[in-house]
């Protein structure tokens, strides 16, 4: 099983983004970032270094 205290939160992926919180579940919801819910929305960081290169390659 991962390690969940690699994951990152919503918060932490929003201020790495340098976008809202709410742009952040958005994507979630869109599955255009991979997420779990363990609680809250936990991703890994694998998953945001992925959209972060799709996103530049697009």
């Amino acid at each position: 099983m991962d390690d969940l205290r690699k994951y990152l939160t919503v918060p932490e992926v929003a201020k790495k983004l340098d976008i809202t919180e709410e742009w952040v579940r958005d994507l979630i919801a869109r599955k255009e970032i991979k997420a779990v819910k363990i609680g809250q929305w936990k991703i890994k960081p694998e998953d945001l270094e992925e959209f972060i290169k799709n996103r530049s390659n697009g």
